[in-house]
């Protein structure tokens, strides 16, 4: 019979770049399993887009418009583990790229 973890740790990445955003994940996924952590879940959310309007010119020619688009991609990273290992610590000393916004929840 195989024994359940009993904690767990919900990480939330989100960046700009879908690109520094995989290799950071793959990055923590690497530190779970150097710590043989077997249960881990990766999810990727939806997609955020904001689309901002701007007139060009500011007095006149109301009808020429630029649209700019920021995308935010996320993912949550779910590690279940045994209470004997300290995975906050381990997860906050773990070096990510510039550009990632991580939130480590319990």
């Amino acid at each position: 019979m195989e024994i359940k973890p009993n904690e767990k740790i919900r990480v939330r990445l989100e960046s700009f770049n879908q690109e520094i955003l995989k290799k950071s994940c793959n990055k923590l996924i690497d530190l779970i399993k150097t710590n043989e952590i077997i249960n881990y879940s990766l999810v990727s959310l939806p997609t955020e887009k904001r689309i901002y309007c701007v007139l060009r010119s500011p007095h006149v020619y109301k009808d020429s418009r630029e649209h700019f688009e920021i995308r935010i991609h996320k993912k949550i990273l779910d590690i279940y583990y045994d209470s004997s290992i300290n995975m906050f610590d381990l997860l906050s000393k773990s070096d990510l790229p510039p550009g990632i916004l991580y939130k480590i929840c319990l």
